[in-house]
């Protein structure tokens, strides 16, 4: 498209050029560059104004008018409908687009849906694309959509306020798994989360908050934990000066795209009730290490190999993502 745009601007421009010299020698060098070059521009864009160079019995001069006229509206005419068809083109490739995305949104199951694509939000989405979990994000700014489209080809956004029932809708609440609710703004947040626990009430919402004095009004609202940064940055920076090696083994951990090693949590079923640990034979996955097994209130910390399964326990495994979709499909299919 946009090479027909230069073409078509060169051969204007060269038509121009010929016009207006070829202007001024037909009219034997009597009429400035300027008469010449706006007799050529009324040629060729039709206005029909009285001619400036003087024409009259000059067979020479007509036909080379008709020449200027034919080959200039041509081309103009042209530049002008490669101009409305991509005008046109880039309106309906937006409007596809966005019903594509809302179809996919709505036709989404056990996701996640992100309210909110800022600072907090991007650490959240590339931690959910790197560890392949499906996802759906919401973002009222259209110029952030554009922008980050632009680096995430395959992500599914709707641009639309979350704290709206009918947005919400669109990016498949009903299906979904869990809801971030990651704006700037503490009391969005929270309206978010109330509209959110309103449509499903079985859904988890994690919510962010900038001041920690509305910590409980937003789980009072319905989000089910509640991340406060300044907390969590102190307790970082805490991290860093008395267990800097874990800190760092953590860090190398979530960077390593090798091996791409993350802390799962698996529930258990009921049809593992009673089963040994050793019946469960994890061995199969060997990126896979059980850390802890969680049985009601209780943790037990490297459960030997005899360990009897309770019902409702859930197992904390370091796995990889792969790894851990395949346990996960193993634990259901039971």
């Amino acid at each position: 498209m946009y090479k027909k745009f230069f073409w078509s601007g060169i051969i204007l421009i060269f038509v121009l050029v010929i016009g207006t010299v070829g202007y001024w020698f037909i009219g034997q060098k009597e009429y400035s560059f300027i008469d010449t070059l706006y007799m050529t521009i009324i040629t060729i864009s039709t206005i029909g104004y009285g001619e400036i160079v003087d024409l009259t019995g000059n067979a020479f001069g007509r036909i080379f008018t008709v020449f200027v006229a034919i080959s200039g509206i041509g081309v103009l005419a042209y530049s002008i409908s490669n101009i409305t068809a991509l005008v046109v083109e880039g309106e309906v490739t937006k409007s596809f687009r966005r019903k594509r995305m809302e179809k996919l949104a709505r036709n989404s199951s056990d996701h996640y849906i992100v309210c909110g694509i800022g600072d907090f939000g991007i650490h959240i989405i590339n931690e959910l694309r790197a560890t392949k979990r499906p996802h759906v994000l919401i973002e009222l700014n259209k110029n952030v959509i554009e922008r980050n489209s632009e680096i995430w080809h395959d992500e599914i956004f709707i641009a639309g306020d979350a704290a709206d029932s009918d947005t919400l809708m669109q990016a498949g609440i009903m299906n979904a798994r869990g809801l971030f609710a990651v704006t700037d703004d503490d009391n969005l947040n929270l309206v978010i989360s109330l509209t959110a626990k309103q449509l499903n009430p079985h859904i988890r919402v994690v919510a962010q908050c900038k001041e920690i004095k509305n910590s409980e009004k937003i789980k009072t609202a319905g989000a089910d934990s509640v991340v406060s940064t300044r907390y969590i940055s102190g307790m970082r920076m805490v991290s860093e000066m008395v267990r800097p090696t874990v800190v760092t083994f953590l860090d190398t951990m979530m960077r390593d795209k090798n091996k791409n090693l993350r802390v799962e949590e698996i529930s258990v079923p009921d049809a593992f009730t009673g089963k040994l640990l050793s019946e469960l034979e994890l061995k199969r996955f060997p990126n896979t290490l059980l850390m802890a097994i969680k049985v009601k209130e209780d943790w037990i910390y490297n459960p030997p190999r005899d360990f009897s399964i309770n019902a409702g326990s859930t197992l904390i495994v370091m796995t990889t993502p792969e790894e851990n979709h395949k346990l996960q499909k193993t634990f259901r299919a039971a």
